[in-house]
């Protein structure tokens, strides 16, 4: 396991063999680190501490053995350039995840449970399949046919990891297996690019739910316009959508459109898409709209849930902080081990744990 996270610290720096070599100052070949990350060696206390300064890298990441590996990860393999922020990440999630579950364990929670274990993936051939299986998820889980105000704490609830990281642009999310070590039950984990549009991120979360419950297509069906499906009937449910706009439209009102994606929390132009694959506009007119009134919304949300520089506070995952600040409130851990947890400054982690009676200590002194 060491070898293989040495293996991919070294692909997010974007090294060969020989430039990392080079970066330790020859202190170690490039045969050795070959060695090393192949389990044919392992590293002096010395050389290990050297390769997590080379790399920057936590020792925690590169000798922690509770995440095997992330199974079912799918990448673009089109551009040289991938491979680098592939790595990344990867190396990202896996760091998360093992804070994450090192802080259950202190807690002595059981990480394995979440509601999507009785929920065995399908093999979907139309996208009314992928629709059903949006609706049956809904009743499933009580949630009727009105709007999700948080995805993420949704998610969350129902015992599913949902990490938020800073992502290249050309990944909005993700999600993966986490197969873990001595046995343990494998977890679903889904991961958001803290830098897209709050619209983008709520589609993002209900899309890569989709794969969770869908593993293929058959009949040539596209299996990614499968998971939009899904994501659109999730957050938009058609029985909604009708009441909203009636069952046939030959025209809509910019304003109502305004008016509907901030009721659901979705874009414009996944609204329009909707509406165009309930029947309730016609193909001629959704191309229509975006040949004149929506012909910038793909790429320019048209009024914006949120200002440009608002955080999405409801679209924040939470537990994992929340765990972390627990277990310091209860001093099961000390303040050095929390920072390092939340990778947040410890004067920053105090401030949370005694807020204004930190600052009056401080302005006492």
């Amino acid at each position: 396991m060491f070898g293989e996270r040495l293996k991919l610290a070294r692909k997010r720096a974007g090294l060969s063999l020989r430039e990392l070599s080079a970066r330790l100052q020859n202190r170690v070949t490039a045969q050795a680190i070959g060695k090393y990350e192949a389990g044919q060696m392992f590293p002096s206390s010395s050389v290990l501490v050297a390769l997590g300064d080379a790399l920057n890298v936590d020792l925690d990441f590169l000798t922690s053995t509770q995440v095997a590996e992330l199974c079912g990860v799918e990448f673009r393999k089109d551009a040289q350039t991938r491979v680098k922020e592939a790595a990344r990440v990867e190396a990202a999630v896996i760091d998360r995840v093992e804070r994450y579950l090192a802080i259950e364990a202190i807690l002595e929670l059981q990480s394995e449970i979440h509601d999507l274990a009785d929920h065995r993936p399908h093999i979907v051939g139309s996208y009314d399949e992928a629709e059903a299986i949006a609706d049956q998820l809904r009743a499933d889980w009580k949630l009727g046919i009105e709007p999700i105000p948080g995805v993420a704490k949704l998610l969350e609830e129902k015992g599913i990891k949902v990490l938020a990281l800073d992502m290249p642009s050309n990944f909005s999310g993700l999600t993966c297996e986490v197969k873990r070590s001595n046995g343990l039950p494998s977890l679903p984990v889904i991961v958001v690019n803290t830098a897209i549009t709050l619209e983008r991120r709520r589609f993002t979360l209900c899309h890569e739910l989709g794969h969770r419950l869908m593993s293929g297509t058959k009949n040539d069906l596209d299996y990614e316009k499968a998971m939009h499906r899904f994501a659109s009937a999730f957050l938009m449910p058609a029985s909604s959508l009708r009441e909203e706009f009636g069952r046939e439209r030959h025209a809509l009102a910019y304003a109502e459109i305004k008016s509907a994606k901030h009721f659901y929390g979705v874009s414009a132009a996944a609204l329009i898409v909707r509406l165009r694959d309930l029947n309730i506009i016609r193909d001629g007119y959704l191309t229509y709209l975006f040949q004149t009134m929506a012909r910038t919304w793909r790429s320019n949300e048209p009024d914006a849930l949120l200002e440009q520089g608002e955080k999405a506070r409801d679209e924040e995952p939470e537990r994992f902080e929340k765990l972390v600040y627990r277990a310091l409130a209860e001093q099961l851990i000390a303040l050095p081990k929390a920072s390092m947890l939340l990778q947040k400054p410890a004067h920053d982690v105090e401030f949370a744990i005694r807020g204004a009676a930190l600052a009056d200590a401080n302005h006492r002194q």
